[in-house]
């Protein structure tokens, strides 16, 4: 009798350590060290064999975790279904890649030729292009249609203004942008963000000129801009997938995959603002309310989070000038840089929020609400 309550006791703790690290703070953190040390070791971990250990192990986690009953509601729900493919399907481009990469890197360094080098890979239109086409869409179709069949369509009752699902979740591909809602005014999470992810994209081939890298696959020669772009995709945004589909719960709460979604939970409800722990805490007076010659109560009241804002977006780019990007600076100009910074400081301002939240419960940097400038 000792050994299966032994057992069990193991799993119950098993599970019970992976709902702590799956907790935001260190869920982050770990996601953070996963992805720096894949591409530390990404020549190591994308050889096949290692590769497809990493995988069995992986999908035999994830089908003992569907054993679990909390974890399997989470996980059956039609709208989740995509979730799992997702993850599957970006472990599978990434390891393409970079597996890649890893060759061409090591062929590099041996001085053997690269992959693409001398490969002639066009073909005809016809029928090379449209019969492989055809295949294509007929093999998606049969699989849509198979799917429409095994999992019902996640439709609810008519929407009753009465009535709300708690959570109510967006679907799947913009529940990035509804976790972003948690951390910034909506103006930010909802237009200001998505437009900087666009523009920046746009701007890429403008701002990066290096010509190494082009028409092949490397890492080692593009290490700064792909890390970046991993960063913002991985942890930016999957991850953010990630929390919206699988520890988001009853009152937009966190819980861990293991654990029931219990609606009665309490929410956090003291939020933290940088004017009240300036002028209150620190110089030991009431938050000011009058204005002062021409300038408004709210800038003077909003000051403390507007000096930070001033030196994280204009004197971080000059510490980093003179600490880190001096030769990125000499290669790219000053227009060039100045972009490439603002950019880079506005999406890693995301992390950095998400942080401030989780730990201080911080609610805005600054809040205007006069003029709706809430960051």
């Amino acid at each position: 009798m000792e050994h299966p309550l032994l057992a069990a006791a193991t799993i119950e703790a098993l599970k019970d350590f992976i709902n702590r690290i799956c907790r935001p703070e260190p869920f982050l953190i770990l996601s953070v060290i996963g992805l720096a040390a894949f591409l530390a070791g990404y020549r190591k971990l994308t050889r096949p064999k290692v590769a497809l250990t990493i995988l069995i192990v992986f999908t035999s986690f994830y089908a003992l975790s569907a054993f679990d009953p909390d974890f399997m509601a989470i996980i059956k729900k039609p709208d989740n279904v995509p979730i799992t493919m997702m993850i599957y399907s970006v472990m599978l481009c990434i390891w393409l890649g970079f597996r890649q990469a890893a060759v061409n890197d090591t062929n590099s360094e041996k001085g053997l030729p690269l992959i693409e080098a001398g490969s002639d890979d066009r073909v005809l239109v016809w029928p090379d292009l449209v019969y492989t086409e055809l295949v294509c869409l007929v093999l998606c179709s049969v699989f849509l249609m198979v799917w429409a069949i095994i999992l019902r369509a996640p439709l609810e009752q008519p929407a009753d203004p009465s009535v709300a699902p708690n959570p109510a979740k967006a679907p799947w591909y913009f529940l990035g942008l509804q976790e972003l809602l948690v951390y910034f005014d909506p103006w930010i999470a909802g237009v200001l963000l998505p437009g900087l992810i666009i523009v920046g994209l746009i701007a890429v081939p403008f701002i990066d000129k290096n010509p190494r890298g082009n028409g092949y696959y490397t890492f080692k020669e593009r290490k700064f801009a792909i890390t970046m772009f991993l960063s913002g995709f991985l942890i930016m945004w999957v991850v953010l997938i990630i929390f919206g589909t699988f520890l988001r719960g009853p009152n937009w709460n966190f819980f861990g995959p293991y654990e029931y979604w219990d609606p009665h939970r309490p929410a956090a409800l003291v939020n933290l603002e940088p004017k009240e722990l300036f002028w209150i805490k620190i110089m030991g007076r009431g938050i000011p309310t009058e204005d002062v010659g021409p300038f408004k109560h709210y800038w003077i009241r909003e000051s403390p989070g507007l000096v930070l804002l001033l030196l994280y977006f204009i004197g971080l780019p000059f510490m980093l000038y003179k600490l880190v990007f001096r030769k990125m600076y000499a290669s790219m100009g000053l227009i060039r840089y100045v972009i490439m910074v603002e950019l880079l400081l506005w999406m890693m301002l995301v992390p950095i929020k998400m942080v401030l939240r989780w730990t201080l419960n911080l609610h805005y940097i600054v809040g205007i609400t006069e003029l709706f400038f809430n960051v």
